[in-house]
């Protein structure tokens, strides 16, 4: 998925004045394939989901957000901003007391719900780790913070661009990941987190499931044969380190990448949502696949 956009400017000239009259409207196209137009940079924004906050800021405009959704924590600054509720159906009217001239959300359906209100809204949901920086480039000619959001995004490309030229040949170390403490789910192809697996030599053993986050049984597992078991956890830190608890659990029923003791957990918040952290964690959760791959 790429993110294009187009700033569009014209001059007019008023006919019964010598005085030129200039406007300029930005117009982008959102993840959701619609062309969102404004007149201006944005200067009250409103988040619907906690990525986009982490982008937004990222991109030089935490200070426009007047408000957002309740699991919005990150960077800290955020946490003190106004709370409209989850965000997965906004409030119409919660959201048009802020008087908003941009909300930026996730889902195609946050838009529908808030068609009323005739303001404009920038559906944004990255599918690998180069749209994180696409993102944060658009996010900053929407809110006219170019210059920070473009040496944000320009830092996160080297970024990529160091772990791609370390990338493995080698046949690829087989990863679940293990969505959440308790071993129910997993996370499917579609999940970013796959391309995070990928870019580091690895493969998502369910990444041909059909679902976002399918759920997984003790005999789907073995049979999946992973090398190594990647643990989302709220709380852990930002550094894969390894998991005790799943390690003990997948120990227990026989898993091979147990016994070698590659169980590892990384907070769940890092490395589930598509922001600038997913990308830093990146370089971290290669270094554990490249240490599998010596076992």
């Amino acid at each position: 998925m790429l993110v294009f956009l187009r700033i569009l400017t014209f001059a007019l000239t008023a006919c019964v004045s010598t005085a030129a009259v200039s406007a300029s409207d930005i117009e982008v196209i959102d993840d959701n394939g619609r062309a969102i137009s404004l007149k201006v940079p944005a200067r009250r924004v409103i988040t619907l989901t906690p990525h986009v906050t982490e982008m937004v800021f990222a991109a030089g405009g935490g200070g426009k957000i007047v408000a957002t959704v309740s699991s919005s924590d990150y960077p800290p600054e955020a946490r003190g901003l106004p709370r409209i509720g989850d965000g997965l159906q906004p409030n119409p009217e919660r959201v048009a007391a802020y008087k908003p001239d941009l909300v930026i959300g996730w889902l195609p359906e946050q838009a529908e719900s808030l068609e009323a209100l005739d303001i404009p809204v920038f559906i944004n949901a990255p599918r690998s780790l180069g749209d994180i920086a696409d993102s944060i480039e658009t996010f900053g000619v929407m809110l006219g913070t170019t210059d920070t959001a473009s040496k944000r995004a320009d830092t996160l490309r080297q970024k990529l661009e160091v772990l791609m030229a370390g990338g493995v040949s080698r046949a690829p170390i087989r990863v679940l990941i293990q969505a959440g403490a308790e071993p129910e789910y997993a996370l499917g192809g579609d999940h970013i987190l796959s391309d995070v697996i990928a870019l580091c030599g690895g493969v998502n053993v369910f990444a041909d499931s059909p679902s976002l986050a399918p759920r997984i049984s003790v005999e789907g597992v073995l049979a999946a044969q992973p090398d190594l078991v990647l643990v989302g956890r709220a709380g852990a830190g930002s550094a894969p380190v390894v998991d005790p608890t799943a390690l003990s659990y997948w120990q227990g029923v026989g898993l091979r990448a147990a016994s070698l003791g590659q169980v590892y957990m990384v907070d769940a918040d890092t490395i589930y949502r598509p922001g600038p952290r997913l990308i830093d964690a990146a370089a971290q959760i290669c270094n554990v696949i490249h240490q599998a791959r010596k076992s």
